[in-house]
């Protein structure tokens, strides 16, 4: 039994041996105003050493593992992840003064719930935040649960994804129009690879005879440089893509040299954001150019007055040629090579490797929505079939046969 003892103040105080650690004996001492209370107290120091939970660890604010966690982070993920986990600290930083130990799972909802205007994947980075903290205290026995587990994310009605799959129409357009950007392009969409693992990717990763590209590297901005890693995004990133036939013939006819970059800039250097920001403005103008429907476009002429847009003969003339197709983005993409995997009926564990996903609920993600989204037109077909083909036939006709 721990030796209790009345203290100045009136309050009792319990002292309970915890063992011996680096020659020096440890006690626990823990205070209450009744006796029953301090009882209580006891047991709970007495389960948490049961359970191999450390008690004085216990006492560390939800702020000290936030900061432990952050600089745990800064040796795994690349410079602009971890500026972009930096960033939100500010969502979670009025729960710093709080024990970590008696952090719950509300204040982490209360905290979803302030900054529910936030987009609704902001808002599951802040959770999944808040869970890889709570599972770093856990791995270190000072807590037993993990309270951010259960928060929940409010839905947003009519939100748009921040990705969709471009359509066949879309797609065309990549494999039919010329242009510097193509190869990017080309690539993304047959196999998948981010921009950060496109931009330092060489003509030496890339086996036409074996149809495969080695994802071995990866590039970063840090202080406004390129910095080539080797290993992808992740460790899973680092993988063998196999590649389509389609992908295999047009890099087939592109000019090559092993050790050289495949899509480089006009100097044969890596591209930095900003320059990949021009050559993909350049490409969306050419193909808005080629294949944009400017018949229902009106502008006004020199007085003021609406008319049809007259489409000049270059998208290099001095007319502003407005923007009629829908722009889309390097991760579009990326997101339309996995949807394509999807309906070829690729696994999805096959597929979870072929994308470099690091968690393969990712993927199971992306294949549940697929899913969802090709039974509802499915279940399409069959009202179709109902309200047209069996259109005049009344109904005790149409099944006095069935049976």
């Amino acid at each position: 039994m721990p030796k209790n003892k009345k203290r100045a103040d009136g309050r009792l105080q319990a002292k309970i041996y915890l063992g011996v650690e680096d020659g020096r004996l440890r006690y626990k001492y823990v205070y209450a105003t009744t006796q029953r209370e301090l009882n209580a107290k006891v047991q709970e120091v007495r389960l948490q050493l049961g359970k191999g939970l450390d008690p004085f660890a216990q006492r560390d604010t939800f702020g000290d593992w936030t900061r432990r966690w952050l600089k745990l982070k800064k040796t795994e993920v690349s410079d602009k992840k971890f500026k972009a986990y930096a960033a939100k600290e500010k969502y979670i930083s009025h729960l710093y003064s709080l024990p970590i130990s008696k952090v719950r799972n509300q204040d982490i909802q209360e905290v979803i719930i302030d900054n529910a205007h936030l987009a609704e994947y902001t808002l599951k980075q802040i959770r999944g935040m808040c869970a890889q903290i709570f599972q770093l205290a856990i791995d270190n026995r000072v807590i037993e649960f993990n309270p951010a587990s259960a928060v929940k994310i409010p839905k947003k009605s009519g939100e748009e994804s921040d990705r969709r799959a471009l359509t066949e129409e879309e797609q065309a357009w990549i494999i039919n129009t010329p242009h510097r950007a193509q190869t990017a392009a080309m690539i993304m969409l047959f196999a998948g690879l981010r921009r950060g693992e496109l931009i330092p990717l060489l003509w030496s990763d890339i086996d036409l005879d074996a149809g495969t590209i080695s994802v071995n590297k990866s590039v970063e901005a840090v202080d406004g440089k390129l910095i080539v890693k080797q290993g992808a995004k992740s460790k899973s990133g680092t993988r063998t893509v196999f590649i389509p036939k389609i992908l295999v013939e047009y890099l087939s006819g592109a000019d090559r040299e092993n050790n050289m970059l495949v899509c480089p800039t006009k100097n044969g250097k890596l591209m930095s954001d900003s320059a990949w920001k021009r050559l993909w403005n350049s490409y969306l103008s050419e193909l808005n150019f080629r294949y944009g429907d400017f018949s229902r476009v009106l502008v006004p002429d020199e007085y003021g007055n609406m008319q049809a847009f007259q489409k000049p003969k270059s998208r290099f003339a001095p007319v502003k040629i407005p923007m009629v197709i829908e722009p889309f983005t390097a991760h579009y993409l990326r997101h339309t090579y996995i949807t394509m995997l999807y309906f070829a009926g690729v696994d999805v564990l096959t597929a979870k490797e072929q994308a470099g996903h690091s968690d393969v609920n990712t993927t199971l993600a992306i294949y549940t929505h697929l899913d969802k989204q090709h039974k509802v037109h499915q279940i399409s077909k069959l009202n179709e079939y109902i309200d047209g083909c069996q259109m005049g036939v009344s109904s005790s006709e149409r099944y006095k046969n069935i049976g």
